[in-house]
């Protein structure tokens, strides 16, 4: 009996589940981050804002256009528009340049705005990154937990059919009754239905992994044990979660000496250079150019910019409480996954020393059942009580890779 339990527990720490090669975390979270096309949208909008940027360059260069410009006014019978207005006619054919000087602090401004932007879409992109992480990790430490009691049944299964045929044979030379043989084969029967149950239930989690990890596949592979160490130093500063609200405190400033720069006097630089006639003196002559500035100062505007400035001070207290909120939630959170950890740990110690009870336990009601000396009662009894602390095992354990899983996904760095 010694022996079969060994091969139990080696069965149980290693297990065994198909001839194909396995497939470890690592795996998952690779193909759902490279078929996951949200992930490429983000560095599109990167790349679209660089573009942006290179706009506000191109637009803060001398504009170039050309002109054309016809047209005729008859007077007819006395009627028609005033000669000393529009001349009768005109040709035009001009090249215009024009130029808005933008001082330093405005484009700069622009540029900063943008780059907020940009951080706000990278940063946006790591916690989407992290999610995708976090739902493909919990997934895997499901099934993989299913794997662990999937196998351990089946050793069960298999050992008790071994000793399903020593019972038979002791009952039929009367050493046991024939209600004793019988509630073994429940048991027996009851294991068999828990593994069909089981292997549903592994299959139909195996194929949610695949799902989320965007791959088209049936077939179920052994899963590694799942390498999840937890990470400790909780540093709110440098965490994504809390740079959002630092990002959207730096856009509101931002935007604030935007509204204050767009009140300052705007100069605009122009000039033209081609033909304009009228065609009523010398119209071979009327080539020219001329050039000149654009002065715009505002004055009044109806209290705009106050009004804005309040709008902007009701956001900015705005983003405050929901800083303050989310971060009461936040150290809460840790608080509590670590409150588990830490009795999830203390759990192992008294369920192994139960298991060691039970194996022991176990092993001498299995001597004796060999020799008649024990009811299969008392040893179906011990078997189940085994079984009940092996799957705590596994539920400890489990437990255990989903609240480390969790601590990390909220101490995850920029």
């Amino acid at each position: 009996m010694n022996r079969k339990f060994i091969i139990i527990f080696l069965s149980f720490i290693y297990p065994l589940f198909s001839l194909g090669q396995n497939k470890n975390l690592d795996y998952f979270i690779n193909k759902s981050l490279k078929n996951d096309p949200k992930l490429s949208e983000f560095q599109n909008l990167i790349l679209s804002n660089k573009i942006d940027s290179a706009l506000i360059v191109a637009g803060n260069k001398f504009q170039v256009t050309g002109n054309g410009n016809a047209y005729y006014s008859p007077i007819i019978n006395g009627y028609g528009y005033d000669v000393a207005i529009s001349n009768g006619q005109q040709l035009a054919a001009l090249v215009a340049v024009n130029k808005q000087i933008y001082n330093k602090r405005n484009l700069s401004l622009q540029y900063q705005s943008l780059q907020l932007q940009n951080d706000s879409l990278a940063n946006t992109s790591a916690i989407y990154n992290q999610d995708i992480k976090k739902a493909i990790t919990t997934q895997y430490i499901i099934t993989y937990g299913d794997q662990l009691q999937l196998n351990f049944n089946d050793t069960l299964i298999a050992l008790l059919n071994r000793e399903e045929e020593l019972l038979k044979n002791l009952t039929q030379n009367n050493v046991y009754k024939q209600a004793d043989y019988l509630s073994f084969l429940v048991t027996l029967q009851q294991l068999q239905l828990s593994g069909n149950q089981l292997m549903v239930q592994y299959k139909s989690n195996y194929a949610s992994l695949n799902y989320l990890a965007g791959i088209i596949d049936t077939i179920t592979q052994t899963l590694s044990v799942p390498d999840i160490q937890l990470q400790g130093n909780y540093d709110t500063e440098n965490l994504p979660f809390f740079f959002n609200y630092k990002i959207d405190s730096l856009r509101i400033e931002n935007e604030r000496l935007i509204t204050k720069v767009q009140y300052r006097p705007k100069v605009n630089l122009f000039a033209d250079a081609g033909y304009q006639s009228s065609f009523i003196l010398t119209p071979y002559k009327n080539f020219g150019y001329n050039f000149g500035i654009n002065l715009t100062v505002p004055i009044y505007d109806g209290h705009q910019k106050r009004l804005q400035f309040s709008k902007l001070d009701i956001e900015e207290r705005t983003r405050q409480r929901r800083l303050d909120f989310f971060s009461n939630q936040y150290h809460q959170q840790i608080q509590q996954l670590q409150q588990q950890l830490n009795l999830l740990e203390n759990l192992a110690g008294p369920v192994n020393k139960q298991i060691n009870y039970l194996e022991t336990l176990i092993n001498v009601d299995g001597k004796l059942l060999e020799t008649g000396d024990i009811r299969i009662t008392d040893y179906v009894l011990a078997l189940n009580n085994y079984i009940t602390a092996k799957n705590l095992v596994v539920q400890n354990q489990i437990a255990k890779y989903l609240v480390i899983q969790q601590l990390n996904y909220w101490n995850m760095k920029l």
